[in-house]
This record gives structure tokens, sequence and C-alpha cells, in this order.
């Protein structure tokens, strides 16, 4: 006999963005069922830092901590950022880098009395907070590890089947199963697609001089280098390098053998790079840019990767898929108050008016940096960098950027809000 459940909502990822959701929605009394192939390993404290990490930024460290899970966190690890630098490496006739950085901005956060401008936070701690948080939410079920044998899609209600069996229904299935979303691809919601030039390479390195609290990064005309602070670990002190490059130059630096690797980083990135130590992991990726035609069709709502991707030169992947959390979030609590189908089209298209403007916005000036960084005409190099050095020298034109950056800036969410 075929095992069949009922429940308001079914979420297709328990990652950051699903694993959110549901914790939002369990926590106004919706059931909830969410389902996913693997749960990450447990945390150790003296586990070498992981290669992929977040920048968190205060509207979304305020979601978490609405939702409960900022305590989690900081039992864990985490770095505060406090400082923000952003130039432009620029060379003398004869090819080496000038030291004086009159195109410079910094952004720090006492500007504007905040005790830091983030944090950085690995994936999957982020994750475990969330999932032990959900451990305490009554109508939150969790099916992990899953596998789903289908979906149905066609029906009255969304359904779901899984290999052993099990049928789930509810009156709505989001799918937050990251940038290759099954979810999207059996909705049959298309892909506005760009495929970038560059690469990105990551890479965890141990560094002298203790912890940092500033992250920067240095345009180049194959793409950016950037330096993000990670915590201290057993008195050791880390640092995520993130390496934007052309595609041929990415895979040679991942052939090479972690002392050369480590040889070219040193000498090609800025001098405020610190002594690397030892080089504990690297990985690389294709960047694209993707935005889902549609957030949602009949029964079915995309959020997080599932609705849209963006270039990760800023680090605000993350803090658009909390935001698409915290609007959903409260928009089907609304709607589950009053009484309404959470899958029908009237509710689904309140959350995609609230959040695809802001998530094109977001897309749009990630694409004019990179456009603009990517190209060497003279006139334009120019140009960005008399932007840069007066962006430097105008502290309201610096603040306005950095409430932005935050999130602390426009229309908020109540989740998104300081409680």
């Amino acid at each position: 006999m075929v095992k069949s459940e009922n429940y308001d909502v079914l979420v297709v990822g328990a990652g950051m963005v699903g694993a959110a959701i549901a914790c939002a929605l369990g926590l106004k009394g919706i059931r909830i069922a969410v389902f996913d192939r693997a749960l990450p390993s447990a945390f150790k404290p003296d586990q070498l830092p992981d290669l992929r990490v977040s920048a968190l930024s205060y509207a979304s460290e305020q979601i978490l901590k609405n939702l409960g899970v900022w305590p989690y966190l900081q039992t864990m690890r985490m770095c505060p950022y406090r400082r923000m630098a952003v130039w432009e490496k620029l060379h003398f006739p004869l090819g080496s880098e000038t030291d004086k950085r009159p195109n410079q901005t910094v952004f720090n956060a006492a500007d504007i009395r905040h005790d830091q401008l983030g944090f950085i936070v690995e994936n999957r701690i982020t994750q475990l907070g969330l999932l032990k948080r959900l451990k305490d939410v009554e109508s939150v079920s969790l099916f992990a590890p899953a596998t789903i044998e289908s979906m149905n899609l066609k029906g009255e209600k969304p359904e779901i089947m899984l290999q052993d069996g099990s049928v789930f229904k509810a009156d709505l299935l989001i799918g937050a199963d990251g940038a290759q979303s099954r979810v999207r691809e059996q909705a049959n919601i298309r892909l506005d697609t760009r495929e970038y030039e560059q690469q990105c390479l990551v890479a965890t390195v141990e560094i002298e001089g203790g912890l940092q609290d500033i992250t920067w990064q240095a345009f180049t005309p194959t793409g950016p280098e950037a330096f993000l602070p990670l915590p201290d670990i057993d008195s050791k002190s880390y640092a995520s390098i993130v390496w934007y490059n052309l595609p041929e130059n990415v895979q040679k630096l991942m052939k090479l053998s972690d002392t050369d690797f480590l040889e070219e980083l040193s000498s090609t990135f800025p001098k405020e790079l610190p002594p690397l130590l030892k080089l504990h992991g690297r990985g690389s990726f294709p960047l694209a840019r993707r935005h889902a035609m549609n957030y949602f069709t009949n029964g079915v709502v995309l959020a997080g990767d599932a609705a849209h991707t963006i270039n990760p030169l800023a680090g605000q992947g993350v803090n658009l898929g909390f935001q698409d959390v915290a609007w959903l979030a409260e928009l089907l609590t609304d709607a589950f108050q009053a009484g309404e189908s959470l899958g029908s089209q009237k509710v689904l298209s309140r959350y995609e008016k609230a959040r695809r403007r802001d998530n094109q916005l977001m897309m749009s000036t990630m694409d004019a940096f990179y456009l603009a960084f990517s190209n060497n005409s003279l006139p334009l190099k120019v140009l960005r960098n008399v932007a840069l050095s007066l962006a430097a020298k105008s502290k309201p034109a610096v603040k306005e950027v950095m409430k932005y950056a935050m999130g602390i800036s426009g229309r908020q969410a109540e989740l998104a809000k300081s409680s």
C-alpha cells in the first residue's frame, strides 16, 4: 500500500535557502515537508575551513537572528569584517604595480555606526545552524537523505513520490534546489542565461599576521583578485582567496603544484595580501548569470539560486536568496492566515512582484561592474579610476553604497528588520 501524506507546503532542497524557508513558515504553524539528497557533515571545531563561504550581510544576519538560528552559528565559527576596500590595479610604464592607491575606496562600518559590514561564514555552517533550528520546529518534517523518484505538477496539487514509494501532496511546491533546479525543469520554467568570459578560482590558505577584519577586491582586465578573512582555528589564521580569470589561465593555475600556486598567488596579488604559509584547498567553477523567466507557475514557486544566479563579484548571491526567503515567508504567511490557497497565481504573483525587480537591479549592477572593469580601453580606464577616486572622497555616496550592500536601504520584509 502506497503511503500518502498531505502538507501545506513541500520544499525541495534543504540548503541555506530551503532550510530557511521551511524554518520561517514552520514557525508560523504551516505544515512543511523538506526533501534533500544528502545532509552536510557535522561540524568539528578543529576542522579546516571549507572552500565554500559566503559574506552574510546585515540583513541576512537579522533574518537568521529572527529565525533563532544565529546562536547556533555563534557556537560554531564566523569572521566579522568591518572594512572593505575596492580599487583597480595600476602599473608603472615598465609594468610594476604602483604602491599608492589614489583610486581606492574603503567602506568602513564605523562610518554608519555599525560594528561590522557583515560576516564571512562557511556555507556548511550556515546550513548546519538552520538544520539544528529546524529540529525544534514541530510543524516541519525533514526527509534526508531522500531520493525523489518523480514529480507530478499537472494535477490539482503538486505531488512528489520518493524512491521508497512514499507520496507527498501540498498546495505549494517550493523549488530551492539550486542553480540546476529539477523543480524548475519539471515546471517548464525557462531561463534567461548569460555565460561570462571569466571563471572563478577559490582557495583556502593559511596566512601570517593574525585574524584580519578587512576584505578587499582589486580589479584587473582579466577579473578581480579578492581576499576574504576567515576565523582563526587553533591559533592559526586563514583566508579565502578568490581569483577571477580567463578559463585558460584558471586551468593552468589549477594544474600547478601547491608550492608553485602559492608563489604565483604571492607574486600576482596586491601587496596587501598577507604572507601565505600553506594551501589547504582550491577549486574552480564557470561564471554565469541566470534568471528565471517566471518565478512561479500554478502550485510551484522558485527561490534562491533556482530562480537566479548572479556574478559573485560582490558576494551578494546568498543575500539575495535570504531576501527571497523573507518576502516569500511573509507573503505566504499572510495568505495562509487569510485562508487563501498558497499555490494560487494570485498569491505567488505578489512574491514575484516583491523580488524580481530587486534581483534584476542587483544583477544589472554586477554586470555593469563586470563590463566596466573587463574592458581595457584607455578612455574607460581613466573614467572608472576617476569615478573610484571621487567615490573615495564622497562620504555620503560611500555610506549609501554600504547601506545598499548590507540590505538596510529600501523596502524590507519584516523578517529582515532588526528585532
